[in-house]
């Protein structure tokens, strides 16, 4: 009986499934044929979903100059289940990573810190911890990055004289000597110097500063912010004769957002036993008495510590020379492919042209459309134009794991985007500059050798 009653309802629920479907796919039908007629337009059902919820074919291109591109080796060294700071194992490690730090400010003398934060907390502790209220600083406003420290130095009840000059431009050397010998009691405690403008593509000098200030006959700190610099860049802390320098985890170090590395000279640890702004989370004292020990007054990232061996670890393998020399070959063949499109960087002095990122010109087109373009067609991330220049430049970063094949993508992609964007670019006449240079530039990878002999 049971058979006998399927067989017969079978028939109907088969009819009413093709009823049920049929009536679906016409009720959205006038949706479903824009849809559809779309696709070859580059339109596709997921149009009608959440922005952003679709994840594009490929990886995401990166080339902003911060955060930048990881390394395989870095992503499985942090790779780690959590773990107790306060075991034994620690110290040690602690006091590894605390030592390797000291190579990426090329300096032996200097004392490590390692907060977790980001590389505007490394600012506060620069002058938190050298600076009493009032004291007056010198410092140099050419970019968004520098225009904010500045803000940071007047919250702080410091006394600024900020030397504004056009943004593409950097520290005048001869200008911070004329303001330093007119100095004659002495009054400024500090010269604050953004090594490289993020904003800009603009590299100053900054033994050239240091050079200054010995001819003023200046006793001054030099505090440098080398948050897109330093380990990228040629930086001789010792050298140079640097007196706090600061860089961030997410630029040159090739790692996630989390960690700023100070490093402090013997004369700003002599400041700092009588400065007298107010400081907590960045008190240098806090860590002085732990770090020797291998201890933290606080909670570490132990991930982001992992990573930070392991990235120094390949920059030691790579070697100091050859990191700054990769990058400057990376930056001249963006700078080749600039010219290849007709177009101009912003910085126009070869001396302040920065290795770290090219800022690129585009008159007569919103610099945002390219930008716009580069994400929502090719999942290729650049940098916007900041604060005065927004609309003007776009920016496309060279820092950290980068070689030549990576950012002949980007270039290409630039180039598409640009021509999105209306701009009238040639296919190829920048990318063809970039890879006729670097061709011709590249070294062999060291230990293969062997297959080009």
């Amino acid at each position: 009986m049971f058979r006998h009653e399927l067989s017969r309802c079978l028939p109907l629920l088969q009819s009413s499934l093709q009823k049920a479907c049929a009536t679906s796919f016409l009720g959205s039908a006038s949706t479903s044929a824009v849809q559809l007629q779309g696709l070859s337009t580059s339109q596709s059902p997921q149009a009608s979903a959440k922005p952003f919820s679709f994840t594009p074919p490929g990886r995401n291109h990166l080339f902003v100059p911060g955060p930048v591109n990881i390394h395989d080796r870095v992503l499985r060294a942090m790779n780690v289940p959590g773990q107790n700071h306060r075991d034994p194992w620690f110290a040690e490690f602690y006091k590894e990573v605390l030592e390797d730090s000291k190579f990426v400010f090329q300096t032996k003398e200097a004392t490590p810190f390692i907060f977790p934060s980001t590389g505007t907390g490394g600012w506060e502790s620069a002058l938190q911890n050298t600076l009493s209220p009032g004291d007056k600083v010198v410092t140099f406003r050419y970019g968004q990055f520098s225009h904010l420290w500045i803000d940071m130095q007047q919250r702080m009840g410091l006394d600024v004289h900020a030397v504004d000059v056009p943004w593409g431009e950097g520290v005048h050397e001869d200008k911070l000597e004329q303001i330093l010998k007119q100095d004659t009691g002495k009054k400024i405690k500090a010269v604050c110097v953004v090594h490289n403008e993020t904003t800009t593509g603009v590299t100053s000098d900054v033994k050239g500063c240091r050079d200054a200030m010995t001819r003023a006959n200046h006793p001054a700190l030099l505090l440098v912010d080398g948050v897109s610099s330093i380990g990228a860049l040629n930086f001789r802390m010792d050298e140079w004769g640097v007196d706090v320098a600061v860089t961030g985890s997410q630029k040159a170090m090739s790692l996630p957002t989390g960690l700023a590395y100070v490093a402090a000279s013997k004369k700003a640890l002599e400041a700092h036993k009588t400065a007298q702004l107010k400081r907590c989370f960045f008190d240098w004292a806090d860590y002085l008495k732990s770090n020797p020990v291998g201890s933290t007054p606080y909670t570490p990232s132990l991930n982001l510590l992992y990573g930070t061996k392991e990235s120094i670890a390949m920059l030691k393998e790579e070697g100091f020379d050859n990191v700054v020399a990769r990058h400057h070959r990376l930056a001249e063949g963006v700078r080749q492919a600039v010219a290849g499109w007709g177009l101009k960087t912003l910085c126009k002095e070869d001396r302040w042209k920065s290795d770290s990122l090219t800022v690129v010109e585009t008159p007569g087109v919103d610099s945002n459309k390219i930008v716009k373009a580069a994400f929502a067609k090719y999942d290729l991330s650049l940098g916007v134009g900041l604060s005065q220049i927004n609309g003007k430049v776009f920016r496309i970063g060279h820092l950290g794991n980068m070689n030549e094949l990576m950012l002949a993508g980007a270039l290409m992609g630039a180039e598409m985007s640009m021509r999105d964007a209306g701009m009238n670019i040639v296919p190829g006449s920048g990318v063809s500059r970039a890879v006729d240079y670097w061709q011709k530039t590249t070294p062999i990878i060291p230990t293969r050798e062997c297959l080009m002999a």
